[in-house]
């Protein structure tokens, strides 16, 4: 599981910061799931990879069937509280998980300059 996870967060062109952010945990504990013989992740937080990388879960989880989704299809946008619900926020996550990786540091530069 670990070089799974190690692979999908590559691909998808994230540091171990940026996906440890993407799932609510600590650097350190990305770089125990990526470990040989490191920690597990929850069932939650595989499935936030899962959905963070673009990646099917069973293959993150068991290497079974495709990594990446072939039909074209996006993966299913996490379930969120409306207290945490952003205007346009869907929306705009689906552009973003269209974009290539190099595309989407781009438009992760452009937000962060935007929040100041």
């Amino acid at each position: 599981m670990c070089d799974r996870i190690r692979r999908s967060r590559l691909t998808a062109g994230l540091s171990q910061s940026q996906l440890a952010q993407e799932t609510g945990v600590r650097r350190s504990a990305v770089a125990q799931w990526e470990r040989e013989g490191g920690t597990c992740p929850s069932v939650t937080h595989l499935a936030q990879i899962a959905i963070v990388t673009q990646v099917h879960f069973e293959w993150l989880a068991t290497g079974r069937g495709p990594g990446r989704p072939q039909d074209g299809n996006d993966l299913p946008i996490p379930e969120i509280t409306s207290a945490e619900r952003v205007p346009h926020e869907a929306e705009i996550l689906c552009l973003l998980r269209k974009m290539t990786p190099r595309k989407r540091k781009v438009a992760r530069a452009i937000i962060e300059m935007l929040e100041d």
